[in-house]
């Protein structure tokens, strides 16, 4: 089915491309300047070699913007009706109307969708696309946006600053607890598409919020790419967890920068769910610069044939008595391969720190890869420190005692990997567990038997 867009971008990048997505979006010119600025990094920058395989990425092939609608819906009925028969297949409105406390959607560059429950707006949260954030509250958005991560930070980082479009904007005020996740789905459905969203969340002193983002594209023969911003900023006290549940398509590069702020005494926990995409780039960071900040980070990847899910986590401590959790766990099937960065830093002063690294890996088959970068940098050493990594294979002891029990082999393997990565689903809202079970069944159909 052909698509009906409202602007659709030359493909290829340049100053005038990035002057023109600008315009239609009439942003003011410190913006403009902005990107312009972050187009000058990218191109000065050379692409990464140290991870996966980035060397057939077409910049020229892409279009960096394509705006699929005037505005942002309010009403699921007003959503055009190509874009929102495909949300509807996703189960976006329905997931809003069981248990969600807002909903955002984004197709192609641009929001298409978005609404907030009135008792949250009335405790003075803000939630809504990043494009509309930028208009509607200037001051907290110049005062936060690249706080985080500067355009500078890597070369996709600084391709999201010139081309970024859409994401999420939340603010929670001091002392609001929104009880019901927030949720944003990011679809692609052009061939060739880049999609940049910049996400950007701030709570204030003692707030506390959770946050959920889907991600879908659908399987093309040429390659698209996913280089999206996430920045967070826990004030004092403040609890944030941000849930990621992706499932690109095999054709899609994801090269993702996340990071958060942590300051006295805040939770930052991030869970990270990576499946599909041809290759991934992912490690959601945190940085404690308050004292008693705490940050978790558990992860699942997995990883077929033809894939490579390069992904970890990144946790600096600066201030004294901080502690930090990362638990990582992938599955590698059909020649698959995955690899776990997992990088610790406390710098001196950060006495009494605590952290614990954990990385397990289970190989469905003998063609399959998994491979661990664990760097931890001490310079306190008044530091609890605590590392475990390990790489398991589907036994066939395991198999065989299933099916003594009259367990057929391929119920019997996902019975193994729903128990290997049951300390991920714990941590899922009751709905999104039964789902990332259902993508795993689905991942798993054929690997056994």
């Amino acid at each position: 089915m052909s698509e009906k867009y409202i602007y659709s971008s030359p493909r290829g990048l340049s100053e005038k491309i990035v002057k023109e997505i600008s315009f239609l979006k009439n942003e003011p010119v410190w913006m403009r300047d902005l990107r312009l600025e972050a187009l000058k990094i990218f191109f000065q920058k050379k692409i990464p070699t140290w991870g996966v395989d980035l060397s057939e990425i077409d910049f020229k092939s892409l279009r960096y913007f394509i705006r699929p609608s005037e505005k942002p819906a309010l009403d699921w009925k007003n959503v055009p009706e190509t874009i929102k028969k495909t949300f509807d297949r996703l189960g976006i409105p329905e997931a809003e109307q069981k248990f969600l406390g807002g909903v955002s959607a984004q197709y192609e560059s641009e929001a298409v969708y978005h609404n907030l429950k009135k008792e949250w707006k009335k405790t003075g949260v803000i939630f809504c696309d990043t494009d509309s954030a930028l208009k509607k509250y200037p001051e907290i958005f110049k005062k936060y946006f690249g706080r985080v991560v500067p355009a500078a930070d890597n070369k996709f980082a600084a391709l999201n600053s010139a081309v970024w479009s859409g994401g999420a904007f939340l603010y929670a005020p001091a002392g609001v607890k929104i009880s019901s996740p927030l949720h944003s789905y990011f679809r692609i459905n052009a061939k060739n598409m880049g999609q940049f969203e910049r996400t950007l969340i701030i709570a204030e002193e003692n707030s506390d919020i959770s946050y959920i983002e889907g991600c879908s594209a659908p399987a093309y023969s040429k390659d698209s790419l996913h280089a999206g911003v996430v920045e967070i900023i826990a004030k004092k006290g403040a609890r944030v967890r941000y849930t990621t549940l992706q499932n690109w398509s095999k054709n899609v590069y994801n090269l993702t920068t996340k990071r958060a702020l942590g300051e006295e005494g805040s939770l930052i926990e991030w869970i990270d769910a990576n499946f599909g995409s041809r290759a991934t780039m992912k490690y959601p960071s945190v940085i404690l610069y308050g004292p008693q900040a705490k940050a978790s980070i558990i992860s699942i990847a997995l990883a077929g044939g033809g894939q490579h899910q390069d992904t970890g986590a990144k946790i600096f401590h600066l201030a004294p008595e901080t502690s930090s959790r990362i638990v990582s766990k992938s599955i590698v099937k059909d020649g698959g391969r995955v690899s776990f960065r997992g990088l610790v830093k406390v710098a001196k002063g950060a006495k009494k720190s605590r952290v614990k690294v954990s990385c397990h890996s289970l190989l469905l088959d003998k063609n399959s890869r998994a491979d661990a970068y664990p760097v931890i940098d001490a310079a306190e050493s008044q530091t609890e420190i605590e590392h475990e990594a390990a790489v398991s294979k589907l036994s066939k002891e395991q198999l065989f005692y299933l099916a003594s029990r009259g367990i057929k082999e391929a119920d019997g393997a996902w019975l193994i990997v729903s128990g290997f990565v049951d300390q991920f689903t714990q941590e899922l809202p009751m709905e999104y567990g039964a789902e990332l079970n259902r993508l795993l069944r689905l991942e798993m159909e054929g690997s056994v038997g």
